[in-house]
C-alpha cells in the first residue's frame, strides 16, 4: 500500500488541470485513468493524432489538447493509464486494478474527474448490431480514423451530432440523413437565456457554422422526430421514424448513430455517499458542490463534466479550482493565496458556463426518450423490458432499488449506467409522481467489475 497527498481519478481536461495545479504547490499526486493515454473523450488520442492530417480534420479545439497533455506529462504527477478504481474506503483508501493486479493507495484528498456519459435512450431495436452512439463513432474516428463504408443515419439532439457530422464529412464519410429530435418550440423557449450568454456566443457561432456546413453539403435533415425504431434480422436493416406532425417513414439503413445529450458520471460520488441534486432541465442528477468543487464529503472533490455538463474549458477551470483547494486541504497552500489564485479562474468559469442555460433549455431531452414501448429492452445487461418495469412499479410503490431486487434491472456489469434514468422515469410515470422524488439506484462497490484473481492479488491483509 502506498500513501500520497492527492489521488485524481480521470486524465481528461479536469483531471490534468487539477494535477498541474496541485503539483505547482508541492503535493504528491497520483492520476489514474482507465484509458491508455491522457486527454479524456474530448482530446482522445491527441498526442498521436494532433500533428497528423486527421488532427487537422478534427479541428483546432481538438489539436489544442496536445499542449495540455504535454503540460500534464511534465508537471511531475505520477500517472497510471489503464487503471480502474473500484472502491474507496473512508480514510481515504482506494482500491485500484491495473494489468490484472489489484492494490491499494491511501490519499489525503481525492478528486473525481470521471467526466460524463451519453444519455441512454432505449427504443425498439437499439441493441441491434449497427446501432451505436455518436460518441462511440467519434472515438473510432479519433483513434483509428474509422469511417463507415456506407452512408450513416444520425438521430438525436445537441451539439455533438453536428460536430461529428462535420468531422465525418471532412474524413470522406457519407451521411444518409439527420433525424433531429429537438422538439418544436425549443428555440423560442431558450431565447430568454441568450442575453446573459454574451460571453458564450463564440461557442454558439461554432454550432451555427456546423449547421451551415451540413446545409452546404446537402445533408437531409428531418426535424422534430419523436419516435425511432430499428429493425433487422440479426443486424440493422431498416430505420423507422415518426415526427411531431405525424409524418412516418421507413428507410434502409446499415448504421444508425444516436445521441440525446450527455449526463454527469455520478456512480463514484453516489457510492461514496456524496449528496446529489436533481437537474430538472437535463433530467439527471448532479453532485452538490461548493465553489471549489468539494462534495458533501470533506476531502472528496468532483471536477469536470462529472460536476455538471459544461464542456472542455469549464472542465479545465473546475479541475484547477479543485486542485487548489486540495492543496489547502493537504497543507501545501494558504487559504488566502488559494483565494487570490482562484479569482481569475472563477471569472473565466462564469464566462465558460454562461451559455449553459440556453443550451440546457434548447436541448433538454424530449419526453418520448423516457417512455419506450413495453416490448423495448431497458436494461441491456439483464434484458429487462419497459413493460416489466411498468408492471412492477404499479404494484405498491416500489423505488428503483426494490425494482432492482424484483427484476435484476441494474444488476449487470454496467450497474445501472444504461438503465438507471429510464427506470426512474418509468417508475415516476407509473406512480404519478415527480421523477426527481423517485431517486436513483443505490450504488455499491465494486464500481467496476473485478475478477477473483485481481482480488487475490492484493498484497496486504485487512487492518
Amino acid at each position: 500500500m502506498s500513501a500520497i497527498d492527492l489521488l485524481i481519478v480521470g486524465a481528461g481536461p479536469a483531471g490534468m488541470a487539477a494535477a498541474v495545479a496541485a503539483r505547482r504547490h508541492g503535493l504528491s499526486v497520483l492520476v489514474v485513468d482507465d484509458q491508455p493515454a491522457p486527454g479524456g473523450q474530448i482530446w482522445r488520442a491527441v498526442e498521436t493524432v494532433a500533428a497528423t492530417p486527421r488532427g487537422a480534420r478534427l479541428g483546432a479545439a481538438y489539436r489544442g489538447g496536445a499542449e495540455r497533455t504535454a503540460t500534464f506529462r511534465a508537471c511531475g504527477a505520477s500517472y497510471e493509464p489503464g487503471s480502474q478504481l473500484w472502491q474507496i474506503e473512508p480514510g481515504f483508501r482506494a482500491f485500484l486494478t491495473r494489468a490484472g493486479k489489484a492494490r491499494t493507495v491511501t490519499a489525503k484528498a481525492i478528486i473525481l474527474a470521471t467526466g460524463a456519459q451519453e444519455r441512454p435512450t432505449p427504443f425498439p431495436g437499439w441493441t441491434l448490431p449497427g446501432v451505436l452512439t455518436v460518441g462511440a463513432a467519434q472515438i473510432l474516428l479519433k483513434t483509428a480514423d474509422t469511417v463507415p463504408a456506407q452512408p450513416v443515419w444520425i438521430a438525436g439532439s445537441g451539439p455533438l451530432p453536428l460536430l461529428y457530422m462535420t468531422q465525418l464529412l471532412a474524413a470522406g464519410g457519407k451521411i444518409a440523413g439527420f433525424l433531429d429530435t429537438t422538439p418544436r418550440g425549443r428555440v423560442r423557449a431558450a431565447l430568454p437565456h441568450l442575453p446573459r450568454a454574451v460571453s458564450g456566443l463564440g461557442d454558439l457561432a461554432k454550432g451555427l457554422a456546423w449547421t451551415w456546413a451540413l446545409k452546404r453539403a446537402g445533408v437531409a435533415v428531418i426535424r422534430h422526430v419523436t419516435e425511432l425504431a430499428a429493425d433487422g434480422d440479426g443486424k440493422l436493416q431498416t430505420l423507422r421514424y415518426r415526427t411531431e406532425d405525424g409524418r412516418a417513414d421507413a428507410v434502409p439503413a446499415e448504421v444508425l448513430l444516436v445521441h440525446e445529450g450527455v449526463v454527469p458520471s455520478i456512480h463514484a460520488p453516489l457510492a461514496l455517499g456524496c449528496a446529489v441534486e436533481w437537474h430538472p432541465l437535463q433530467q439527471c442528477y448532479v453532485p452538490k458542490l461548493d465553489a471549489w468543487g468539494e462534495t458533501s464529503q470533506a476531502g472528496i472533490f468532483v471536477a469536470g463534466d462529472g460536476a455538471g455538463i459544461g464542456g472542455a474549458e469549464a472542465a479545465e477551470l473546475r479541475g484547477g479550482l479543485a486542485g487548489l483547494r486540495a492543496a489547502v486541504t493537504v497543507g501545501g497552500l494558504a487559504e488566502a493565496a488559494a483565494e487570490a489564485e482562484a479569482r481569475p479562474l472563477r471569472r473565466r468559469l462564469a464566462r465558460a458556463l454562461a451559455l449553459r442555460p440556453f443550451l440546457d433549455t434548447l436541448f433538454a431531452p424530449r419526453p418520448q426518450a423516457f417512455a419506450p414501448a413495453d416490448a423495448t429492452i431497458v436494461c441491456r445487461c439483464e434484458e429487462i423490458t419497459a413493460g416489466e418495469i411498468r408492471a412492477r412499479a404499479a404494484l405498491g410503490r416500489p423505488g428503483p432499488n426494490q425494482l432492482k431486487a424484483f427484476t435484476r434491472a441494474g444488476m449487470g456489469p454496467c450497474q445501472g449506467r444504461q438503465c438507471g434514468y429510464t427506470v426512474m422515469h418509468l417508475v415516476a410515470a407509473a406512480q404519478q409522481r415527480p421523477v426527481g422524488e423517485v431517486g436513483f439506484y443505490r450504488v455499491r462497490p465494486p464500481l467496476k467489475p473485478v475478477t477473483l484473481g485481481e482480488l487475490a492479488s492484493l498484497d496486504e491483509t485487512a487492518p
